[in-house]
């Protein structure tokens, strides 16, 4: 039964070939159509490229625009001196035209700088003879259309100046009133309240109102302008904590190396320590906030907060770090204790990978290849993006305060409106710089290439990927099929398998990068969806959409394992994609116990060991940044958001950890698929050794037949 099964649901096993001796060398070229298909795709991509570049202008992200549609504080233009941006009326913020339209209907001009005073302009008018100063004062902040010997009337009718200027400050390049609290109280400046410029007293409020609309899209633009802030003042140590956390992760390799056994140990206990530290800590400042002012206000009450600092002020937030630290605590030695046996196999494992990347070691340096060429890719993919998005032309409405105008929201051209009969029928209208956009094929197409430059994005990520795990997969089987080691390993494994990667398989590798890049656009699109379908009250459409997403997140989780195993086999036969990809799967399910013991407990193994360098680094960066390292307390910079540099070496320890990892393990899993064909192809006698060290030998089997598999011999 158990040769039926093995003959029949999942293939036959391989054969005994006295010639194989590893990857072979004489094989062809595999799915060339893939291959004709990607390189069209790349000449399309940088023809949208270079449409987006000669089309773009990233100004528009950079300046702001006034109601001319001219750039403020852009070099080489009128405006050049005048980097913020004035708006006449901010209460108009508040219009729903500000979320039709993306522009607040009122005028606005580019100044030098912000208002710093109170003024209405019938006071500055009426004693303009007698202050001067302040009238000069005051008409910087009004159009080009402004003409003294226009009486108070026209002036507001024309709308050629505010009716009234409030102390202001500005904000990512953009004046807002500058409204603070005092004891509870809006105040903007000393004053509670303001004119409108007409005679009538208005509160605070209706500026916080207006304000808040135009605001907020660019609160994200403040935190962003804040971080920056942070980022060049605090770089140098960030690159620092990174080179930690390379020196760590290059010790920890090394010493796994010459020490596997005792360091996977240590990694483990190292870990435990680690997140008992993390309980520890936690407690104490659950204990320390007892008792202080406004340390139990809840999370839901406070709301997000820009400052993280706020949350570690709460005992709320420690609690629930504590609680998070306790569950992974648990967790992690409940799996210790049930998987000690098979832990005991996982290190016979990561002992061979050892020795193969201790022959292989130019393998440690090839994710530096991977993450360059990914940066590539990205920077490519997001000034694509950058330059799509503004390659629109710029588009000029209506507005008119009137609400019987049926023009408002009309199309039109401000160099000849004045004279057109629209604005006889309206004559309060005024042609103004709504947003940029356009009515042309191109303008109407630039979703589509937005489209196509993400999907590109993302096949030629995977497909750099690829090339690393094929890559790395071939060194490695070069290593394991080598009967006598390193005697029989060739010259250049690594450059040899980069070599036949990109000579033989450039095809198979983009059909694998193409059938995952497909299912991420599909997930990217649903996730998308999901956004815009948050505010339906529609039950079974979130279901549904929930299910989708888990659906297609689960595939893709399939598909990179299933690409990951078909590049091994790729790497070793040489056959194309789909071949590759069938013989692997088989491969698996007949070794199906032995997939269970192994390789999830050695990703396990290798998660601990990632999460080990970022947890030592990440501790550090937080005492350093937070100015608890006395003998270092004053070198650390001041910051706006402490938080910033601290998650900025956590996430890049994490990267540099799985860079140096991710070698091992796809070595682990090269050598586990080699060793399910040994184990098929040899029987261990002196006519057909078997190619692994007798210490992987005797582990492996005997730790598989303990989890209830048969050796070949009882087979």
């Amino acid at each position: 039964m158990e040769d039926e099964r093995k003959d029949g649901a999942y293939g036959t096993p391989q054969k005994y070939d006295p010639t194989f001796k590893g990857p072979i060398y004489n094989r062809g070229c595999t799915d060339i159509i893939c291959c004709v298909a990607l390189l069209l795709a790349i000449v399309g991509y940088v023809a949208v490229g270079i449409i987006a570049w000669t089309h773009g202008d990233p100004r528009k992200v950079i300046y702001p625009t006034d109601s001319r549609g001219e750039f403020c504080g852009q070099k080489g233009t009128k405006n050049a001196n005048k980097p913020f941006l004035f708006y006449f009326n901010i209460v108009k913020c508040a219009s729903p035209l500000v979320l039709l339209e993306f522009q607040c209907p009122t005028p606005q001009i580019c100044v030098e700088k912000c208002p710093d005073r109170y003024l209405t302009f019938l006071s500055v008018y009426k004693t303009r003879d007698l202050d001067p100063r302040a009238f000069a004062y005051y008409k910087q902040f009004c159009g080009p259309g402004f003409q003294e010997s226009k009486s108070v009337e026209q002036v507001f009718r024309d709308e050629d100046c505010p009716a009234v200027l409030v102390p202001s400050k500005p904000l990512a390049r953009r004046c807002f009133p500058a409204i603070h609290a005092q004891k509870g109280v809006l105040m903007v400046g000393n004053e509670t309240t303001y004119e409108d410029g007409h005679g009538v007293r208005k509160n605070i409020t209706d500026l916080v109102e207006g304000a808040k609309k135009a605001n907020g899209v660019l609160e994200a633009r403040q935190l962003a302008m804040r971080i920056f802030e942070d980022y060049t003042v605090s770089w140098y140590w960030i690159i620092i904590g990174l080179v930690i956390a390379m020196l760590l992760s290059l010790l920890f390799i090394t010493l796994l190396r010459f020490l596997a056994g005792i360091m996977v140990w240590v990694m483990v206990v190292m870990v435990i320590l680690v997140l008992g530290y993390g309980i520890f800590h936690c407690y104490m400042e659950y204990s320390r906030l007892r008792g202080e002012a406004g340390s139990d206000i809840s999370l839901v009450d406070l709301g997000f907060q820009t400052d993280l600092r706020v949350y570690l002020h709460l005992r709320q937030t420690w609690m629930g770090f504590m609680i998070i630290l306790s569950i992974l605590e648990v967790v992690i030695i409940l799996l210790l204790i049930f998987l000690r046996k098979r832990i005991l196999i996982a290190i016979a494992l990561i002992k061979e990978a050892s020795r193969a990347v201790g022959y292989v070691m130019y393998s440690l340096l090839y994710p530096l290849v991977t993450f360059f060429l990914l940066c590539l890719c990205i920077a490519y993919w997001a000034s694509t993006a950058v330059f799509l998005s503004t390659s629109n032309e710029a588009i000029y409405k209506v507005f008119d305060d009137d609400e019987t105008c049926t023009l408002v929201g009309k199309t039109c051209n401000p160099e000849v409106f004045p004279s057109t009969n629209e604005s006889r029928v309206c004559p309060k209208a005024r042609c103004q710089f709504a947003f940029y956009g356009g009515e042309s094929s191109y303008h109407r197409s630039l979703l589509g290439l937005q489209i196509f430059n993400a999907f590109m994005f993302f096949w030629l990520a995977n497909f750099v990927l690829a090339l690393g795990q094929v890559t790395l997969a071939g060194a490695f089987a070069s290593y394991y099929w080598a009967l006598r080691k390193p005697d029989d390993l060739p010259a250049f494994p690594l450059f040899s398998a980069f070599g036949r990667a990109l000579r033989y398989h450039t095809g198979s590798l983009a059909f694998g990068a193409l059938i995952l890049a497909i299912v991420q656009v599909i997930r990217v699109i649903l996730e998308y969806l999901d956004q815009r379908l948050k505010a339906a009250q529609n039950k079974f459409a979130k279901f549904l959409m929930t299910c989708l997403k888990c659906c297609f997140w689960c595939l893709e989780k399939f598909i990179k394992f299933l690409n990951r195993n078909a590049y091994i086999m790729i790497a070793i036969y040489g056959t194309n994609f789909c071949t590759s990809a069938r013989n692997a799967f088989f491969l698996l399910m007949r070794n199906i116990i032995r997939v269970a013991v192994l390789d999830k407990v050695t990703d396990f193994l290798l998660l601990l060991g990632k999460l080990l360098i970022v947890g030592s680094v990440g501790i550090l960066a937080f005492f350093f940044f937070t100015h608890r390292i006395r003998i270092v307390e004053d070198t650390a910079p001041p910051l706006n958001y402490y938080w910033v540099p601290i998650l900025t070496v956590i996430v890049g320890s994490y990267l540099i950890a799985h860079g140096f990892f991710s070698v091992y393990g796809m070595c682990v899993d090269t050598l586990f698929l080699c060793f399910c064909e040994d184990l098929e192809r040899n029987d261990g006698s002196k006519e057909r050794p078997y190619f692994m060290s007798p210490e992987l030998r005797d582990i492996l089997l005997k730790g598989s037949a303990e989890e209830g598999g048969q050796t070949p011999e009882a087979e």
